[in-house]
């Protein structure tokens, strides 16, 4: 489990435990939720549509063994019936036609599903909708656990609470599923805020991280690591989970909040008909995307001036140089932010390897 999001899990549970801080316990768990919220919003807002329906892990146990779309289906499906079906004993937020819009055939958890048969069920979801049947389940959620007194913690749930999750028809009576009616029945309000609405998003979010880093992997295998805008993806901070910005992975900050999802320098080299910044002559004095924020990134724009001169795989070995001799993260920490100092500090990083060779 990330240990950040575990830290704050522990602290959440020590904070509901009592009644003179079960208060802040209820924001501490409302924090956790927004931030494994902002892992989901990433994904969603950066990858392909095909990323979601994929299984790069195959068929098999672990939460990982599944996709995208499946797991943020599962675990709102999940927290939806919990919270309304179950606790509140009112109308689901899917009630509210959500399944027309995402463009489901089930209204279930997805418990039953495996293999091919999820990975169909992934195609035809509409993600963008199912990402905002997400979010209005978060909030309406929030919105319960803020009006929770402690007292409300001890309530228990009875067989009559069983035949109502039941009758909803919400839970598949396959055994791969079934078993989730006695198991949310078995627990207290307190034991509820404990797996569907914490613990079980820190699960599945991991699990989404491991998907998406093994389709950027995979994406990345036999395609050029140097970026359009000089950057090497071998020695990146982002290698682990970027697939590049010469796929359709491309997970790079600058791209990110780009609206369209492409980085302004990746544009313009596709516009220009070129492989890369360092193939054009306005590359010193460019002020385009990533070299609009000038000193911040003039380091990079030194990697592409020094492709310029001597070339892809000079570049490369000398990359691999530095990094076995100086540990660095990016490449302004060693190369300053002048350009012109920058340049003379790589052609100094050359001659050392030269001198080892």
């Amino acid at each position: 489990m990330d240990k950040e999001w575990s830290e704050k899990n522990k602290k959440m549970q020590t904070l509901i435990a009592k009644e003179s801080t079960f208060s802040d316990g209820i924001k501490a768990l409302i924090e956790l939720r927004r931030s494994l919220f902002e892992q989901i919003t990433a994904i969603v807002n950066t990858f392909p549509a095909q990323a979601f329906y994929q299984m790069p892990f195959g068929s098999g146990e672990g939460n990982h063994c599944t996709s995208l779309a499946w797991s943020l289906w599962h675990v709102f499906r999940i927290e939806d019936i919990v919270a309304h079906t179950l606790i509140l004993q009112d109308r689901q937020v899917f009630e509210n036609g959500w399944q027309a819009k995402t463009q489901s055939p089930l209204i279930t958890t997805g418990n039953e599903l495996d293999g091919e048969a999820m990975a169909e069920f992934s195609k035809k979801l509409n993600i963008k909708a199912l990402y905002e049947y997400c979010k209005a389940v978060m909030e309406s959620t929030n919105a319960l656990l803020q009006g929770l007194q402690f007292a409300d913690l001890k309530k228990q749930f009875s067989d009559a609470d069983k035949q109502r999750l039941v009758d909803s028809k919400s839970v598949s009576s396959d055994e791969s599923a079934v078993w989730l009616i006695d198991y949310w029945c078995g627990k207290s309000v307190k034991g509820l805020i404990q797996m569907p609405f914490s613990r079980h998003w820190i699960m599945h979010v991991e699990a989404m991280r491991r998907i998406k880093n093994k389709l950027c992997q995979e994406a990345k295998k036999g395609v050029d690591q140097i970026a359009y805008c000089g950057l090497y993806c071998k020695h990146c901070f982002l290698t682990e989970w970027c697939g590049s910005c010469r796929t359709v992975y491309n997970t790079c900050s600058y791209a990110t909040e780009s609206p369209d999802g492409v980085c302004p320098n990746t544009a313009c080299c596709k516009q220009k008909g070129i492989d890369g910044c360092y193939e054009c002559k306005e590359l010193y004095n460019c002020h385009k995307g990533f070299y609009a924020l000038d000193e911040e990134t003039n380091a990079v724009r030194v990697l592409g001036l020094f492709i310029q001169k001597y070339g892809k795989k000079e570049f490369m070995k000398v990359m691999d140089f530095m990094h076995q001799n100086e540990k660095f993260q990016k490449v302004q920490d060693v190369l300053g932010c002048d350009i012109d100092e920058g340049l003379k500090r790589l052609e100094t990083w050359r001659n050392k390897m030269q001198h080892k060779e």
